[in-house]
């Protein structure tokens, strides 16, 4: 009996030696025994409170914000890569409400490396993550909902192996500003990314100086109607080479217009109800002048047509006197709005990522630009919703996406952020006639792998080998080229990207005032920066291609992707261990094509609107086109002596502007589209340029 008792009281304490006692702080956790292995713990109330730590877990980690007033530490250091669980969803527990967080990092610098609110039964919280041997964690609850005392678990599952290295790493800076941080965009006309956060009555610019580092300058407003409590937008919507601002509030929109010498806003905010949600500067109606586009949560979506003097005109869709439906549901549902040139035709469509509600109301729209020029040479826009016959309606829950060339063939595909539920990766597929069926290739592209979701997701090329990566949530997508991606979890923050040491390599500004700076890769890049003459100035809307020894790369330019913040208007290409560029070409939402030819690397440049058009003259020849010239319908093109299967064409007017580009398939170009007159075909042929006129009956 007494040897029984003996084995019992030894067992006892070695299960009181696995772990710590509950912490009041992440210091006191740290110099206390460390968890290190599967067990069960107790959070004991003393005078009916068992959460009265006295720091409360910082950055909160789980879901529902803050609004905990204390919380409770412990230290994790595993001795194998698991797939630890930390849960309170136990039959003891039943009843209450409990919130966790998971961090690694040091005290004072923490990250979050998981948490949960409610995924167990009731109010309990269940939080799932990846730990690596030696590491040390934190595990933190806190007393959003109730403090009183609990049990919990903290279980060690499978073994893991870990990723290798991420190919691109962050270095954080901290940087203080005033307000809500909500941009990275040049904002005073020197093409060097600043920092802007905003209150009702201040916007703080740390511009980015050419001698490194940022100044920090407050710039006092009238208070705003509305500020950008769901999405901010930049562009110089004035064209005074200053950077706007477009807040998008819950109740309504309000507009800082720059003055002349980017000194001072105007505030101008209309009287109409808004529950904005995405906003983008973009040229809607396509007359070189910056338009305004907002979504509306519960009503159609709204936009604010420019006059050319910088005054804006509200619009709601479906109302009597709206130039365009772009996106009438009569509840709204419409989250995060991206413009792209998905059909490769030289004009912007509008993606809108959508959420909440019945079916209907959360599929996905694409409204296609049908812009077109008429007998008399007028340009004539309209949009048409097509995503039901492309592949996109889709009622997944989402509030933004990111597009992208992810396999490099010369359009742009697209991977749909889940807010909840599964993420999805869609490859665009064009054909000979231009027709546009996007294809579903999640199961086998790596994006399943990530399995947190939400509200965030951009594309930029972050180590600068050539493919372009998905930045979701805080995680990246690597990409390799081939519509897959290599999964690297918590390795950025959600904020706002841009380059903010004029490296060429796309840092993050976090909303918690970090810089998270891009130690950068050994591979090469360019940047380039448009400034629009007959198109608006930024050059929102131009799509811009270079060819390298590896290839084609493209990117259009736009203000407002992501879901709430705004990132650099500048154009980031990442050029792999390639030395040398062959060409850039420039298309403008004009129709003015600029081609630049064998630009130096790593370094910016700025390119301006029509002044490195290439002279066609100096490329006819005779023999491009067999027959019929003139004709009403196709061009039957030459193969004895060219290849020309997916070679690239455009078509130009006689004013030197683009009509309209694509692939050539089976060896002919459909122009039935245009209208009767002179144009030349342009052909890129092997890299060299072969082009001839012909007659449109």
């Amino acid at each position: 009996m007494k040897t029984k008792l003996l084995l019992l009281v030894c067992l006892f304490i070695s299960v009181l030696s696995l772990g710590q006692s509950n912490s009041n702080s992440c210091a006191e956790a740290d110099s206390d025994t460390p968890i290190t292995t599967s067990s069960t713990f107790t959070i004991s109330e003393v005078n009916g409170i068992g959460i009265d730590g006295s720091e409360i877990p910082s950055p909160i980690c789980a879901q529902n914000g803050s609004g905990a007033t204390n919380g409770e530490w412990y230290k994790y250091i595993p001795n194998d890569n698991y797939t630890v669980t930390i849960t309170t969803d136990l039959p003891q527990n039943s009843g209450l409400d409990t919130r966790v967080h998971i961090y690694s990092g040091t005290c004072g610098s923490l990250v979050c490396e998981g948490g949960d609110d409610d995924s167990g039964d009731g109010f309990l919280s269940v939080a799932t993550f990846n730990a690596t041997t030696g590491t040390t964690y934190y595990i933190a609850f806190d007393d959003r909902w109730n403090d009183s005392g609990f049990d919990w678990e903290l279980i060690e599952g499978n073994v893991v192996v870990p990723p290798p290295p991420a190919p691109v790493t962050f270095t954080q800076q901290a940087l203080s500003t005033t307000g809500s941080n909500r941009a990275v965009v040049d904002m005073n006309g020197d093409f060097l990314d600043d920092i802007v956060a905003v209150n009702a009555t201040n916007i703080n610019i740390r511009h980015q100086l050419t001698t490194g580092g940022f100044d920090n300058i407050n710039i006092a407003t009238t208070s705003a109607d509305f500020t950008p409590s769901w999405s901010l937008a930049a562009a110089d919507y004035n064209a005074d080479g200053y950077t706007d601002l477009v807040y998008g509030g819950g109740s309504g929109v309000t507009f800082m217009r720059s003055n002349s010498t980017g000194t001072a806003f105007t505030e101008i905010s209309g009287p109409e109800y808004v529950f904005s949600q995405r906003s983008n500067f973009v040229d809607i109606n396509m007359d070189g002048h910056l338009d305004a586009f907002v979504c509306h949560d519960v009503q159609p979506t709204v936009y604010y047509i420019n006059d050319g003097n910088g005054n804006l005109t509200y619009y709601q869709t479906a109302t009597t006197g709206a130039p365009f439906n772009l996106g009438d549901y009569s509840s709204g549902g419409h989250y995060g709005s991206i413009w792209v040139d998905y059909d490769n035709d030289g004009d912007s469509d509008m993606f809108i990522a959508k959420c909440g509600g019945e079916e209907a109301r959360r599929r996905n729209q694409m409204h296609r630009n049908d812009s077109y020029l008429d007998a008399g040479n007028n340009l004539v826009v309209s949009y048409t919703e097509v995503s039901n016959s492309i592949g996109l309606s889709d009622p997944m829950q989402t509030w933004s996406s990111a597009w992208g060339d992810f396999d490099n063939d010369g359009d742009m595909d697209v991977f749909v952020g889940a807010s909840s539920g599964a993420h999805k990766l869609m490859r665009n597929d064009i054909d000979g006639s231009g027709n546009v069926t996007f294809t579903d290739v999640s199961s086998s592209s790596g994006v399943l792998l990530l399995t947190s979701t939400g509200i965030e997701n951009v594309t930029y090329d972050f180590d600068n080998d050539g493919n372009l990566d998905i930045a979701s949530n805080g995680n990246l997508l690597i990409g390799n080229g081939d519509m897959t991606f290599t999964l690297y979890e918590n390795v950025l923050p959600v904020g706002s990207f841009g380059d903010l040491n004029n490296d060429g390599f796309i840092d993050g500004f976090s909303s918690g005032g970090t810089i998270f700076m891009n130690d950068t890769t050994t591979n090469n890049w360019i940047t380039i920066n448009t400034v629009g003459t007959a198109s608006n100035i930024n050059g929102i809307g131009a799509r811009i291609t270079i060819e390298t020894p590896s290839g084609f790369q493209i990117r259009d330019v736009r203000s407002g992707d992501g879901f709430r913040y705004m990132n650099t208007l500048n154009t980031h290409f990442g050029l792999g261990t390639d030395t040398s560029i062959t060409s850039i070409t420039i298309e403008w939402p004009s129709g003015i094509v600029d081609t630049i030819f064998n630009p130096t690397i790593n370094q910016s440049h700025n390119y301006v609107e029509g002044a490195n058009q290439l002279s066609i003259e100096e490329f006819l020849i005779s023999d491009l086109i067999l027959y019929p010239n003139p004709t009403t319908h196709y061009l039957n093109l030459n193969t004895e002596n060219y290849n020309l299967n997916k070679a690239e064409f455009s078509v130009f007017d006689i004013t030197g502007r683009q009509a309209f580009k694509g692939k050539i398939y089976n060896n002919k170009v459909d122009v039935s589209r245009l209208q009767s007159g002179n144009y030349i075909l342009k052909i890129d042929v092997n890299g060299s340029v072969k082009a001839q006129k012909f007659i449109k009956k």
